[in-house]
């Protein structure tokens, strides 16, 4: 686990580096369609993987930070900011980010630090040949949606209605909804799509919910990030597990977790920043998929929910949270 370093530099407004020092090092942009205090560690883990390739920020390399704050329609902008400044790479996570980052530039290599499906999504011809140039690291999500699914259904064995919390726009979510739903179908399982585009339909989403008697969530890291404290207060007052893709957010309070490693996803992209900043061209570097998966426990928040985790699942636990 990488331990938090000083994040007063991250969350502050970042300055360029002059001429001078930038002539003495690569420049670095760092596209997130997240919020800077959302998207802390993840970014951590990436120059925490830079370091231990021998960049250190402000004397070797120096980083462009660029957050939407969860607005959509400012990624463009973004990704057009930092292909002006010749940046000479651009890291970015999820579907919205990657596709912005692709329409700001055709020459200047991106890396995926991590995203669903990047063959189905389009960003890449293949996975051993990514070719363009974008390349970088897949979660796997889609394809590990169903264990989530099934997961939820050991913890609760009477689960009839699960919520999926999506955005429409993400192309990567709308994969996922099509893995759950067939994954549901062969549990019994009715799933229950939540369409969430902006802060405002949070309301109505959880009205539509309420109303349906939803007995358990997945929600999408892209979600989370973006209104994980505002679903954590819905799935408290509701009394409804939630199921996460990543262990952040089960010690943010989610009650289970089940995913690749986020931070270790965000800590390999700095691989691919080394290899193309030595002279590898994008289109001939391979996408990576996880091999290790991780299950994490929120047994504060399975008490409060007056849930029970049987032993079976437990013994299969990365970790718990008591």
């Amino acid at each position: 686990m990488i331990t938090g370093v000083v994040f007063t530099a991250l969350f502050a407004t970042p300055h360029s580096a002059d001429a001078q020092q930038l002539a003495k090092g690569h420049r670095i942009g760092l596209l997130v369609f997240a919020s800077a205090s959302s998207f802390a560690l993840r970014v951590d883990a990436f120059r925490h993987g830079l370091r231990e390739r021998g960049y250190v920020e402000g004397q070797n390399v120096f980083l462009e930070y660029r957050y939407a704050e969860g607005q959509l329609e400012r990624l463009p902008a973004l990704a057009a900011e930092l292909a002006v400044l010749k940046v000479d790479v651009i890291v970015t996570s999820s579907t919205p980010a990657i596709r912005a980052a692709m329409q700001a530039t055709r020459t200047i290599p991106i890396v995926m630090a991590n995203v669903a499906d990047p063959v189905q999504a389009g960003l890449v011809a293949s996975l051993a040949r990514p070719g363009g140039n974008v390349t970088g690291v897949s979660n796997l999500s889609p394809e590990v949606d169903g264990k989530r699914l099934a997961l939820l259904k050991e913890v609760v064995p009477k689960l009839a209605r699960v919520g999926f919390i999506w955005d429409p726009i993400n192309r990567a979510l709308a994969l996922r909804l099509g893995e759950l739903q067939t994954a549901a179908r062969a549990l019994g399982i009715a799933l229950q799509s939540v369409e969430v585009g902006k802060p405002s339909a949070l309301v109505s989403a959880f009205e539509a919910m309420t109303k349906e008697r939803t007995d358990a969530l997945v929600v999408p890291a892209p979600i989370a990030s973006l209104y994980g404290r505002q679903i954590l207060e819905f799935a408290e007052r509701q009394q409804v597990p939630a199921m996460y893709d990543a262990r952040e957010f089960a010690v943010q309070g989610g009650m289970m977790a089940y995913g690749p490693d986020f931070l270790d996803l965000h800590r390999h992209a700095a691989t691919y920043v080394d290899k193309i900043l030595k002279g590898a061209k994008p289109a001939d570097l391979p996408v990576e998929q996880p091999t290790k998966f991780e299950l994490v426990i929120n047994l504060k928040t399975a008490k409060a929910l007056r849930l029970t985790i049987p032993q079976a699942v437990l013994v299969r636990a990365d970790e718990v949270i008591q």
